[in-house]
């Protein structure tokens, strides 16, 4: 059986948390599940999460509540064991990872479906800099450390670019999300 777990990634400004919940406004219908994550971050932004203080996070990590979790920009991140489920009843799964840890998502879910979401790099800059999360030092930093990411070998992987209309990209991502649904 083919596993329908959808592993979502790029840049920070990209753009992934807009397409996620255009796509989550479209495919709610047809039975797609989008994982929220848990963060050591306060809640808002637009973004799908949980906060999570450090405390509660490693609490729920020592009880085997993640099935992914890694760490990025001094916060944590995890996917609750919650999409094991989903996909053992043949659910299609969306979730929000990260590049740095593909590798580690792979390990557990070796056959899932690779979406790298990207933008030009003066529409990351504006992004990054109307979210107000850093200070303008630390949005260059952030770009100009450009974690490089290299395919998996085996690894099936679309490529979106969401540096222009929201709906371009976003139906792109739609029609991506289907493909692997039916499959």
């Amino acid at each position: 059986m083919t596993c329908r777990l959808i592993y979502v990634m790029g840049p920070s400004g990209a753009g992934k948390d807009s397409l996620l919940g255009f796509a989550r406004a479209r495919l709610a219908a047809e039975g797609v599940l989008f994982a929220h994550r848990y963060i050591t971050r306060e809640a808002g932004g637009g973004e799908n999460h949980i906060a999570l203080t450090d405390t509660e996070f490693e609490a729920r990590s020592r009880l085997g509540l993640f099935a992914l979790q890694w760490r990025s920009h001094a916060l944590r991140y995890g996917i609750g064991v919650e999409v094991d489920q989903w996909l053992g009843l043949g659910c299609t799964v969306v979730v929000n990872g990260s590049r740095a840890y593909v590798n580690e998502a792979l390990a557990r879910y070796p056959r899932m479906s690779l979406v790298h979401v990207n933008a030009a790099q003066h529409v990351l800059a504006a992004r990054l800099a109307s979210r107000a999360r850093e200070t303008p030092e630390q949005v260059a930093a952030r770009l100009a450390r450009r974690a490089p990411f290299e395919v998996p070998a085996g690894a099936s992987l679309t490529h979106i670019d969401n540096s222009g209309r929201l709906e371009d990209a976003g139906l792109a991502f739609v029609a991506t999300v289907q493909r692997v649904a039916m499959s």
